[in-house]
């Protein structure tokens, strides 16, 4: 009986040590700030965000099925070849529209401990140079506000 309590007792203070050893890592919606004086700002440019390849994709899937509404036998299948290659040039020509590069600029911050941190990121005006400012976030999801 006493083996049996005791062991109880010892997985207990071994499951409680283990829990107070235990430190939260960063958990869902929290983010880091850090606090900083903007020394320099470069203008520059940010590639959209459209996956590239796409519309050459659809624009040639879409000639395909056109395609093969036309003719029959060789016909058919050479209807929807050239479909198919027209579709995607027509396709690419399309998408290469809405892919123009983003006006950015890239804020390079100077923080508490002395440390440079650049930040690019779409133009924000209300950002200057010697204005204090916060650095949300890390890596490349990080933004430069105002404080």
């Amino acid at each position: 009986m006493f083996q049996k309590v005791s062991s109880y007792v010892s997985t207990l203070v071994l499951v409680l040590a283990l829990a107070a050893c235990a430190t939260p890592g960063a958990q869902p919606g929290q983010m880091e700030i850090r606090a900083g004086v903007v020394e320099q700002i470069i203008n520059t440019e940010l590639s959209s965000d459209h996956h590239s390849g796409i519309g050459a994709v659809v624009g040639g899937l879409a000639g395909l099925g056109v395609g093969s509404l036309i003719g029959a036998g060789t016909g058919r299948d050479v209807a929807m070849v050239l479909g198919a290659v027209g579709g995607a040039v027509a396709g690419h020509e399309i998408q290469k529209k809405y892919d123009k590069p983003i006006p950015a600029q890239q804020v390079i911050v100077r923080v508490g401990s002395g440390v440079l941190v650049s930040v690019t990121q779409p133009v924000n005006p209300a950002i200057g140079k010697g204005q204090r400012v916060f650095i949300e976030g890390s890596g490349e999801d990080a933004r430069v506000v105002p404080r």
